[in-house]
C-alpha cells in the first residue's frame, strides 16, 4: 500500500464514512429528519470530489509541479460550483438556507477539505 493516492482514498472513504454516522446519530438524537436535506448525495458527491481532485493532483505532480496548489484552489472552486448546481436550486426552493441545508453540505465538505489540504501537504513535502 505504498501508493499515495490509494492510500488517500481510502483514508477518505473511512473518515467521511465515520463522519456522516456521527451526523446522522446527533440529527437523532436532537430529533431531527435524518435523512433530509440530500445529505446522502452531499457525503457522496463530497467523497467523489475530494479523491478525483487529489487524484488529479496526484497525476499531474511531475508535469505541473510549481501550480500544484493553483490546481487544488480550481478543485475547491469545483466543488463550490458543483454546490450551486446540484444542491442550491434545492435547498433555496424556499427562499431559505436552513442550518441543516447548510451542514448537510458544510460538514462533509469541510472534513474533505481538511483530509485533502493534510494529505497534499505532507504529500508535497515529499516532494521536495
Amino acid at each position: 500500500m505504498r501508493n499515495p493516492f490509494f492510500r488517500f482514498s481510502i483514508k477518505a472513504i473511512i473518515l467521511l464514512c465515520v463522519v456522516f454516522c456521527v451526523h446522522i446519530l446527533i440529527l437523532n438524537i436532537s430529533n431531527l429528519s435524518v435523512f433530509e436535506n440530500r445529505i446522502v448525495l452531499s457525503y457522496c458527491i463530497n467523497l467523489v470530489l475530494v479523491i478525483i481532485v487529489f487524484g488529479l493532483l496526484y497525476l499531474l505532480k511531475e508535469k505541473y509541479k510549481a501550480q500544484l496548489g493553483f490546481l487544488f484552489l480550481i478543485g475547491s472552486f469545483l466543488k463550490f460550483a458543483v454546490f450551486f448546481i446540484v444542491f442550491y436550486p434545492f435547498y433555496k426552493q424556499d427562499d431559505v438556507i436552513t442550518k441543516l441545508e447548510f451542514a448537510a453540505f458544510f460538514v462533509p465538505y469541510v472534513v474533505g477539505l481538511i483530509l485533502e489540504t493534510f494529505s497534499l501537504s505532507k504529500w508535497l513535502n515529499k516532494l521536495d
